[in-house]
């Protein structure tokens, strides 16, 4: 599509030719039988399917329309195979019988590299239009193909959680990982796949043998709740190889909560510095550590103190409160996500009758509802959920696998009806579409909010998108092992 002036053509109708593949739940529609508007077929690229390609004309509203039928009422991945030899985003508005929801189709580094973007939906039986239109002026990438999955039955291509682990491990040496809440949270996250796979406790030991001494002491001071995290891989490892130096190490945080500063009710403030400021991402740093380690009354207490001050009447959470300002101005996605998780995380501990469980049902009902209404039709959820149409808000990975754990947590205690299950799974499909393998044989996952501090509108926006920050993929190995 490089080169070619913006000009509008005749629209040309053909009928999408589908070429059944070996596995009978999917299905690959070429895009040069497709219909098309303001695009020609071009085959000058190499590396595509079938006979060729469709190039965009440079022009907004240029289209590729795909008939495709499906044989079963499922959930299905809309998987675009596309090459974009720019170096900016060439974003596709996917209309879906109507339904539209914007997918970004970003750089591929030539043109003769292709790749694939997914959008993930439930599609009932029958015959459905699928149109990809340019929604900027210099049109779409080049698109070869659609492939639709009905990705229920269609066999899983290979253990996710290993090949991220695999991959994030080779780069990252186990004595290089610190006592920040994303390291401690990817090394527990990696216990979690040791224990279903056996693979990876040397590593976990290697870190443990850098980081903590023999009293279980690590230098830390523990002055704010991020830190507390590595309360949960202290658990593990105490668990893992009985060493009592891990159960030392996770004493101390314990004492350390004892004296912790509050606010005037109560409530663990987010840092030492913070004073009177409860962030909903602290919940997670230290609630189901505290609850793990047999203090399920304060993790209970400390969860519902900070929903009455972070509930947001419009749904969700509002990422901070300050006792002295109220609450801060915006719903931030991932903070909602790490409370999500620390509540169902802590309910699994938590007894029946125990007189605070009421609250904290009523807390994940009140976040569920929040994630299935405000779920983009791709299975994602925005940087700003409450504000989709907002210029500049973006899809957002770390979050999005917060929620789908989160949902199909709640449904396997019973706290959720299986009513929402269709929503941890839109959610789960739409992470994997922004995961990928490279040629170097190493995983990427994109759209990773970086570290965020509390800010209005506009700072959330412009917080850089990474590839594979820990934030994004400790919670996307949380939500693969909870969910496959």
């Amino acid at each position: 599509m490089a080169d070619k002036k913006a000009v509008w053509l005749v629209a040309l109708t053909l009928t999408a030719l589908a070429t059944p593949v070996a596995n009978a739940a999917t299905t690959i529609y070429e895009a040069e039988h497709a219909a098309r508007t303001s695009g020609v077929v071009e085959s000058n690229h190499d590396g595509y399917t079938g006979t060729g390609f469709v190039n965009y004309d440079n022009v907004i509203g240029s289209s590729v329309e795909f008939t495709a039928y499906t044989a079963h009422t499922a959930a299905h991945d809309l998987v675009f195979r596309y090459a974009n030899g720019t170096t900016a985003d060439r974003p596709l508005e996917i209309t879906v019988d109507g339904t539209p929801a914007t997918v970004s189709f970003e750089s591929t580094g030539a043109w003769t590299t292709w790749a694939t973007r997914t959008l993930s939906l439930e599609l009932p039986q029958g015959t459905h239009t699928i149109r990809a239109t340019a929604t900027t002026a210099e049109g779409g990438p080049n698109l070869d193909s659609l492939t639709v999955v009905n990705s229920i039955n269609a066999p899983s291509p290979r253990d996710w959680s290993t090949a991220v682990v695999d991959s994030a491990i080779a780069t990252r040496p186990a004595t290089s990982l610190g006592l920040g809440y994303t390291d401690t949270l990817f090394l527990h996250s990696v216990y979690l796949v040791h224990q279903r796979t056996g693979r990876y406790l040397d590593y976990l030991k290697a870190w443990g043998d850098a980081r903590v001494r023999a009293d279980g002491s690590t230098g830390n001071p523990y002055n704010d709740l991020d830190s507390m995290l590595a309360g949960n891989i202290f658990l593990d490892l105490a668990q893992a190889t009985g060493e009592q130096r891990y159960r030392l190490a996770a004493q101390r945080i314990r004492d350390r909560i004892a004296t912790y500063p509050r606010t005037s009710d109560g409530g663990l403030i987010h840092n030492v510095a913070l004073t009177g400021q409860l962030w909903a991402d602290g919940v997670f740093m230290a609630q189901p550590f505290l609850a793990r380690a047999g203090d399920v009354d304060t993790a209970t207490h400390q969860l519902s103190l900070y929903y009455q001050h972070l509930k947001n009447p419009e749904g969700l959470l509002r990422h901070a409160y300050n006792e002295r300002t109220g609450q801060s101005p915006e719903v931030w996605c991932r903070a909602v996500g790490w409370f999500g998780m620390a509540t169902v995380d802590v309910l699994r501990l938590v007894p029946r009758d125990h007189p605070d469980r009421a609250t904290l049902v009523e807390i994940v009902r009140h976040l569920a509802d929040g994630y299935r209404r405000f779920q983009d039709a791709s299975g994602l959820w925005f940087q700003l959920p409450l504000k989709p149409q907002v210029s500049g808000n973006w899809l957002e990975t770390s979050c999005s696998s917060m929620y789908a754990y989160t949902i199909s947590r709640a449904v396997k205690q019973h706290v959720l009806s299986p009513s929402y299950l269709p929503v941890a799974r839109r959610g789960y499909r739409g992470v994997l579409g922004n995961v990928s393998i490279g040629s170097d044989g190493r995983t990427a996952i994109t759209d990773i909010s970086v570290g965020t501090s509390v800010g209005d509108e506009a700072y959330y926006l412009r917080r850089p998108r990474a590839v594979n920050d820990f934030h994004g993929l400790g919670a996307f190995l949380l939500m693969n092992e909870e969910m496959v």
